[in-house]
């Protein structure tokens, strides 16, 4: 559960409360979008409920009212060991990178991918003896080895590994 204060300007205040909690759902709901991520709870991906709408406070220099809001929310943050699924972005001949979900900076080192050779062409990819084949576009499921947070980009980015069972491309 996270609060959060929503200003709400004084021609949006309503005696009868519709329009003040409709004013104060829409400042809830931006405030969530611009936000978008933090270190502590990872990437904010929707307002599941709205929990409480605490007394407002005015503002004397604006005449703007302060309520505190309460509200529960779906994020996703990776862990180290979790196995996840991402998409192929782009492939260099010593790394793949990932887009999974919310996180844009998911690495795959050649070094991590056992029995994976580049392949060379206009189209790069990596493929193992068993010609699986690991493509711009195509899915694959690994295990994050690590996370780290960037704070002057205010993102994670994830060190991914295909060794171990069940992991690499998805048909």
């Amino acid at each position: 559960m996270l609060t959060v204060e929503c200003v709400i300007s004084p021609e949006n205040l309503d005696p009868r409360g519709l329009l003040l909690q409709r004013s104060i759902i829409i400042r809830l709901l931006e405030e969530f979008a611009n936000r978008k991520v933090t270190k502590d709870h990872g990437y904010f991906l929707s307002v599941t409920t709205l929990e409480k709408i605490g007394e407002g406070k005015i503002r004397p220099e604006s005449g703007d009212v302060l309520f505190p809001v309460r509200h529960n929310c779906l994020t996703f943050k990776p862990f180290k060991g979790e196995v996840l699924k991402a998409v192929v972005d782009r492939i260099v001949k010593h790394e793949v990178f990932l887009i999974c979900g919310p996180v844009g900076n998911v690495f795959l080192s050649v070094k991590t991918m056992p029995d994976y050779q580049y392949v060379r062409g206009e189209n790069p990819t990596f493929m193992n003896n068993e010609s699986s084949k690991i493509e711009k576009g195509g899915v694959v499921r690994f295990v994050v080895l690590g996370t780290k947070w960037v704070e002057t980009e205010k993102e994670f980015q994830v060190l991914a590994s295909l060794a171990g069972d069940f992991l690499g491309p998805v048909s």
